[in-house]
């Protein structure tokens, strides 16, 4: 069996964010104490440091702009070669966080920064995590 390099290890803690992603939502953890959202999941601010009993997992509207990106023209690791080329990101979500992802079902000439982009999420196969990705959003 290969080993895929694109799906994450999900944990006790992560598990909520994973199966949000399954059924079609992103979260987005937010502190009580300064009111600042953040991702990747933490179970602490990395703001102002609150315990986890102060930050908590809401749900995130999908909106973002594309903040940058690169081409990547080549990837040895399974399964990334089949996807080349393929945009990685970093896109400026909608709650104030920057999160990294892939720009899909866009060329590469259509890419801009701050183009309005929505999440979208994809399947990672029989008894894998859906990982969210974003697209263009054509609103």
């Amino acid at each position: 069996m290969t080993t895929r390099h694109d799906l994450p290890e999900i944990d006790d803690f992560t598990r909520p964010y994973w199966d949000a992603a399954a059924e079609g939502r992103l979260l987005l953890r937010r502190c009580a104490d300064c009111g600042r959202a953040h991702h990747y999941p933490r179970e602490f601010c990395p703001y102002c440091w609150a315990g986890e009993e102060r930050v908590v997992w809401e749900p995130a509207s999908g909106r973002a702009t594309l903040y940058t990106w690169s081409v990547i023209h080549r990837n040895d690791l399974p399964p990334f070669g089949e996807r080349v080329p393929y945009a990685a990101a970093v896109v400026d979500l909608a709650e104030g966080p920057r999160m990294m992802t892939e720009v899909v079902e866009c060329g590469a000439a259509d890419l801009r920064i701050g183009m309005p982009l929505r999440v979208a999420f994809r399947e990672g196969g029989p008894g894998a995590a859906v990982v969210p990705v974003f697209r263009p959003d054509h609103r």
